[in-house]
């Protein structure tokens, strides 16, 4: 027989210092008030590619000749190995800076930890994980009357699926989304929260270290908190000390991450409306993040808004066990 147990969280801080309390929750009813700019961020990611003019080939020539005669064989053949190497790390380098912020540090340290992880990415994103039998809930809610929401089945997303780069973070290149839906959204869910305090709230994210992000305050002690099993590995991961996080939105490309049922995965995953992280690895070696940890597309118009809503409450029914709707605001003014 499985059991359940709740857990009571705290939001997280938006400091890393372990001595600062964490922010209030966000319940208030925000009122938006429009940027100066609403330009979308250009993601860009340069191919590796060298071009030799006429003097830079002349004296590349000369080098090599010289080298030919003054270092010995073993040197050469480093030497001709380590500078093509050396310009191609530089160049993944300055594409891992133009991904922007987020949960790992844009540093070289932080790069060669990636560089580490990239030996385990999942070789097949739109394949959704295996179910575990024991973990709770035990089914998705997004397919055709799933969970008993009487809700029809998620329609296709219209459309090539976007192109999309990186590990962590992992942004969308183009189609990056109507800067209006996005609003939109991180309205509806500061008014879940406004409207449910007891239960949900919002803060910075703690998988990403930046963005909003939405919380459960009494996740399933299951490892939920965005998915359960065995391993505990959901999006509230407890050895992560993200315990409760249901989703969080990327300010950069308005794409979002959350973790659903794998029920729920392969319903997205078939019908283009997201993609698996490719660090939601089972082995073999430990993943920052659950093997459930998949991302959203930024939705792009009113329709496909109303999907996302749809997908964040099947995130919130792989935390919580329970059917909540998203109400969508009015349309806010420009």
């Amino acid at each position: 027989m499985s059991t359940t147990t709740t857990t009571t969280i705290s939001l997280p801080a938006t400091t890393t210092d372990p001595l600062k309390p964490p922010p209030p929750l966000d319940t208030t009813t925000h009122h938006l008030t429009p940027p100066t700019s609403t330009t979308t961020t250009t993601i860009r990611q340069d191919p590796f590619s060298l071009t030799l003019t006429a003097p830079s080939l002349l004296a590349l020539s000369t080098l090599l000749i010289l080298a030919t005669h003054l270092l010995p064989p073993p040197s050469l053949t480093l030497l001709l190995l380590l500078t093509p190497l050396s310009l191609l790390i530089h160049n993944d380098y300055l594409n891992f800076l133009r991904l922007g912020p987020g949960g790992t540090p844009s540093t070289p340290s932080g790069y060669a930890l990636l560089a580490w992880y990239r030996l385990f990415t999942l070789r097949d994103p739109f394949s959704p994980p295996a179910r575990d039998p024991g973990a709770l809930p035990a089914h998705g809610v997004l397919c055709l009357g799933g969970g008993g929401s009487g809700k029809a089945a998620l329609p296709y997303r219209p459309g090539p699926r976007p192109n999309v780069a990186g590990l962590a973070p992992q942004r969308q290149l183009d189609q990056h989304g109507s800067f209006v839906a996005d609003r939109r959204l991180r309205a509806a869910l500061r008014g879940l929260c406004a409207r449910d305090p007891e239960r949900f709230g919002t803060a910075t994210s703690c998988l990403e270290k930046h963005g909003l992000a939405l919380f459960a305050r009494h996740p399933r002690g299951d490892g939920a908190g965005g998915g359960g099993g065995k391993r505990g590995r959901g999006a509230g991961n407890r050895g992560s000390g993200c315990v409760g996080e249901i989703c969080h939105i990327h300010a950069t490309d308005r794409s979002l991450h959350l973790s659903l049922h794998p029920d729920d995965i392969r319903e997205v995953l078939e019908k283009r409306w997201g993609e698996r992280h490719p660090m939601a690895w089972e082995w073999p070696v430990r993943s920052p993040v659950p093997t459930t940890f998949t991302m959203i597309y930024a939705p792009r118009d009113e329709s496909d808004l109303r999907i996302v809503c749809r997908i964040i409450e099947a995130a919130i029914w792989y935390t919580l066990s329970e059917h909540v709707e998203i109400p969508l605001p009015p349309e806010l003014m420009a």
